[in-house]
């Protein structure tokens, strides 16, 4: 029959208005912020920078290797780096960004930050109720600001960040073996020496 097709289209468009309206499931409207929709994990909106341990300054995983500031489409993270080295959460002296700014205005949240880093220390946040009537210094982030713990990056992101705590734990694991090795073999070179210089004291 002619224009059968284009009564089906019509009446599936009806369908979906109507029932948009009745089924619990499809409604769109969210009484926000009363009512909010629960957020997925790959949910994506501002990096932050991850730390571990307690202290956010010691234990930053940044360190200020500047590649994140250099991939940036946007150029909008700002890193100067410092001069000297501090221990990190392990205790082993790394750099760190004296500064670490990040204008939020200017981003535009594509994760290259999180791709390029070599170690897991910048990720991407779920807050988006970031709004300010300081279009300027409201909207430029410090490292302070952006420091977040572990612990918070395994509640929102959990899967993503079992995998990468996994990861870490096994590249100090794998350090740490290869440190014993070399003590173990550092030692057993030194014990004939030791041993001659005895003998010849005698």
């Amino acid at each position: 029959m002619l224009g059968e097709g284009i009564l089906k289209g019509m009446a599936e468009t009806a369908r979906n208005f109507f029932g948009s309206y009745v089924d619990k499931d499809r409604l769109t409207t969210v009484q926000y912020p009363e009512e909010r929709l629960p957020q997925i994990e790959a949910t994506r909106d501002f990096p932050f920078l991850v730390y571990d341990g307690t202290d956010w300054e010691q234990g930053m995983r940044c360190v200020s290797c500047q590649i994140c500031e250099k991939e940036c489409p946007p150029k909008c993270i700002y890193i100067a780096k410092s001069a000297d080295k501090k221990p990190d959460a392990t205790g082993k002296p790394q750099f760190y960004p004296a500064r670490f700014d990040i204008d939020i205005s200017v981003c535009m949240s594509c994760q290259i930050c999180v791709e390029v880093c070599p170690f897991d220390a910048i990720k991407m946040d779920v807050d988006f109720e970031l709004s300010t009537d300081n279009r300027f210094g409201g909207l430029l982030l410090d490292k302070k600001q952006l420091s977040k713990s572990n612990e918070y990056y395994n509640k929102i992101h959990p899967t993503e960040a079992a995998a990468v705590d996994a990861a870490l734990a096994d590249e100090r694991a794998k350090a740490e073996a290869k440190a014993r090795q070399a003590a173990e073999a550092k030692a057993a070179a030194a014990a004939p020496v030791a041993a001659s210089v005895a003998g010849e004291t005698k």
